[in-house]
Order: structure tokens, then C-alpha cells, then sequence
């Protein structure tokens, strides 16, 4: 097959290319690189200062942004899959991008639609306060105040985005769902053309992490990164304060805490690979590619890993996530119950991750089950 993967999230679709290469196909990965994580694509479709404080700069980053694409559209034809990281897959207003969608759909084989992030029915879904019990945008009834979730209501369900993504997922051939969470707000919708298929994650690239054992008197190595205009959104607020109240409580000799802001994506993977426990998404009820990645490398992840999402993927054994609810007082119970006060449950969480991502994730399986998707339609 000839497949064209559009727009990137977290190393997903290039990580996807390689497993689909590997089988044989053609693949060709044009994205941002997802801004200033900088990971490879085949072509960059990176939108340049497109946060500068400069009028001239932004609009001098706008003209060349649009030339490139006015070059590199017509070549996105003849590819039997084209598929889409989101709705909004490109860095331009949602009422320009139906055009460009458009091309894509009259001059390929099919279309697919990732429901992989922020959009229209994620955003609905989160809000209702009944599709989850607790989500990035609701506790319980409530719905969670910030200026963000403000913004990407405004954005997603009022604005000119909501409307993009309903008219592409009604138009689209198949919509694939990368998270429990993403699957249980699309499905209800589209039940004929929703798909679930696993993140991919390219073990045999993967550096394994420093060890602990379970009798070790050095201390354990807390990881947490921090995306600087989504700390709260996220909920790496919450998880550093639980982490800096266990320091204080427990000592340097027990743990030490490294912070990561904004940083590459290859800094940022030496750095995970020198920790022993990586803190991720506390809204979250599943892994997502940074969980996983560190997953694989041997890390103990402390957050998103609810009984929903084991059963909706059919794992019955293994609970190798150590599950929070979005509360700084439960963060730091569990990881002072079953880190911190005693360490034998490490090496065996240690095994159950990388074994997990092994039987779920490896990125030749993925591949193999979008292959499936794709000659289905």
C-alpha cells in the first residue's frame, strides 16, 4: 500500500511508519514534527514563529507556511490511505482546512480520521460529566475551571473547529481511536466506523532504563514533565506538589525529583532513561505514548492506569501502573504506599511494564492491525 500519515502527536504516526515499512508499504509522514518536540517526518510542515511576539515575524512565518503548502499539496495524491492525525491537522484557522481536506479526499483512495487528541467529541464527551467519572475537563458533576478548558470549549464545541471535525468524521471512511477514553466518546456516535487500535511503540529502539532493586540503598529516581501552558490542564500541578511534599517527608536519601520543561524529544528521553518512576496525565484512565515509551524503557508510571481501561483491552493479569485519582493527597499516599515505604513491589512492576507494552503495544502488531483496517475499506 501507498499511505500518507498527516500531522503528528507524540511520535505516533512516525512510529506507525516504521512498524508499516517494516511489513512492506510505502509510507510518507508529513507533520510539524509536533512543534518544538521535534520528531522526524519525511516532510516538515512546521509553521514558524507562529507564536512570536513580532507582527512581521508571524506573518512573515504565515507567508512562507503558506507557500510551502501551496508546493506540497499536489503531491499528496495517488496514496491508497490518506490518514489524519486530528481534525485539525495542519497549523491554519479550521474554515481553510476543509478545502485542503477536500483535495485529499478527491485525489486518494480513502480517508481516515485519528481521534487521538483535543477535538470536538472529546471535548463533549469530557464536559457531559456523565460519559467519565473524572476527566480533563470534569470531577465527578463539576466541571474543572481553567482558562484553557474555557479556550478549547470556546474552540472545539462553539467555534469553527467543532464544525471542521463533525463534517470530516461524517465524511471520513473509518475513524481510529488511539484510547479507551477517546473510543468511549466517538463510538456512540459512529458505531459502523469507529476503530480501536493500540499506540504504537517501537520496542527494539527503546534504552532501557537505570535499575532498582528492590534491596537498593540509593534513591529512587522520580521523573515528571512539564509542558509549561498545560501544567494545569494536565494535572502536573498537582502530581509536583505531591511529589515535593514526599521529598520533604521522606528525605533526598530515599528520592530526588527530576523536572523536565519543554524540552527535546531526545533530551527528554535521556533523561526519563536515567529515572526509575515517571509521573503522567492524572486525568487520565490509560497509558498514552509518553507513559508507554517510558513503559518500555522499564520505568514504573504512577497515573492513568483504571480498571475500565484493562477490561475494555482484555487484560486480565497485569497492573503495572500505579493508578491515581486526580487528588495531590492520593498521588502521594499511593507512591508513599507502594514506593516509597517498601520496595518490594519494584522489580515486579518493573517486569509487568515492559511486558505490557510488549503484548499491547509492540509497533509491528499496531501495524499489522491498522493494515487490517485499511484493506477492510
Amino acid at each position: 500500500m501507498r499511505i500518507l500519515l498527516l500531522g503528528e502527536y507524540s511520535n505516533v504516526h512516525w512510529t506507525l511508519a516504521e512498524g508499516l515499512r517494516a511489513l512492506g508499504h510505502e509510507v510518507t509522514v508529513a507533520s510539524n514534527g509536533d512543534y518544538w518536540k521535534g520528531y522526524p517526518r519525511d516532510i516538515d510542515l512546521q509553521r514558524h514563529n507562529l507564536d512570536s511576539s513580532s507582527r512581521i515575524k508571524r506573518l512573515g512565518g504565515s507567508i512562507r507556511f503558506l507557500g510551502n503548502i501551496a508546493l506540497t499539496w499536489p503531491q499528496f495524491r495517488g496514496y491508497d490511505i490518506v490518514q489524519l492525525i486530528n481534525p485539525v491537522f495542519l497549523d491554519l484557522k479550521a474554515e481553510r482546512l476543509w478545502p485542503l481536506y477536500r483535495f485529499l479526499r478527491r485525489h486518494n483512495h480513502r480517508v481516515v480520521m485519528g481521534a487521538f487528541g483535543m477535538d470536538y467529541y472529546w471535548v463533549q464527551g469530557c464536559s457531559d460529566c456523565t460519559t467519565f467519572r473524572y476527566s480533563d475537563f470534569n470531577i465527578g458533576s463539576t466541571l474543572r475551571h481553567s482558562e484553557d478548558i474555557a479556550q478549547w470549549n470556546a474552540e472545539w464545541v462553539q467555534g469553527p473547529k467543532g464544525v471542521l471535525n463533525r463534517r470530516i468524521a461524517d465524511d471520513a471512511d473509518a475513524i481510529v481511536t488511539a484510547l479507551y477514553e477517546y473510543d468511549l466518546c466517538y463510538r456512540p456516535h459512529f458505531p459502523d466506523k469507529t476503530h480501536f487500535i493500540p499506540l504504537p511503540i517501537d520496542i527494539g529502539t527503546v534504552t532501557p532504563a537505570s535499575t532498582l532493586t528492590s534491596d537498593s540503598r540509593s534513591p529512587i529516581h522520580f521523573f515528571i514533565g512539564i509542558q509549561k501552558t498545560r501544567s494545569e490542564y494536565k494535572g502536573t500541578d498537582i502530581m509536583l506538589r505531591a511529589l515535593q511534599r514526599l521529598q520533604h517527608d521522606f528525605g533526598n536519601e530515599v528520592m530526588d525529583i527530576t523536572k523536565a520543561e519543554n524540552v527535546p524529544y531526545a533530551e527528554y528521553q535521556h533523561l526519563m532513561s536515567n529515572s526509575h518512576v515517571l509521573l503522567d496525565q492524572l486525568y487520565s484512565y490509560t497509558p498514552a505514548m509518553n507513559a508507554l515509551m517510558a513503559m518500555a524503557k522499564g520505568l514504573i508510571v504512577v497515573g492513568g492506569g483504571e480498571e475500565e481501561q484493562y477490561e475494555f483491552i482484555g487484560e486480565h493479569r497485569l497492573r503495572p501502573i500505579i493508578n491515581v485519582q486526580p487528588y495531590e493527597d492520593d498521588v502521594y499516599t499511593q507512591i508513599a504506599e507502594r514506593l516509597l515505604s517498601g520496595k518490594e513491589n519494584i522489580l515486579q512492576l518493573q517486569r509487568d511494564s515492559k511486558e505490557y507494552v510488549r503484548l499491547h503495544h509492540d509497533h509491528i502488531s499496531v501495524a499489522k492491525q491498522y493494515l487490517q483496517l485499511y484493506s477492510s475499506l
